[in-house]
């Protein structure tokens, strides 16, 4: 299973909001997480700092393509991006991928 983590900032005084779209998260953004193999989703903050986990079960590469033609996907970015900066890969258009530099099991 490949692992996949990624960070952002929240804009100053969005954490409550941003916490509360995330306990409200719709169904269908759910469902095309899941399709995309992903599993063990978590996200965690410190400050206006994020950083998220997860794992794919269908690899790396499966879980951004699907995420990437996903018209659910595109709507939850477009109703993020008011509280959430995202720093992207300018040749993938994705999220960098964080380099992992320790691992125990």
């Amino acid at each position: 299973m490949e692992k996949y983590a990624w960070k952002a900032t929240i804009v100053d005084g969005c954490l409550e909001e941003y916490v509360r779209r995330h306990n409200e998260i719709w169904p269908e953004m759910v469902e095309v997480l899941k399709e995309a193999g992903i599993r063990n989703y978590t996200i965690w903050n410190t400050g206006n700092e994020m950083f998220g986990y997860y794992e794919c079960e269908k690899g790396i590469e499966y879980a951004a393509r699907i995420q990437a033609t996903s018209p659910i996907v595109k709507k939850w970015d477009e109703y993020m991006k008011d509280i959430l900066i995202m720093e992207m890969d300018p040749v993938t258009g994705a999220q960098p991928l964080l380099k992992k530099v320790f691992e125990m099991d």
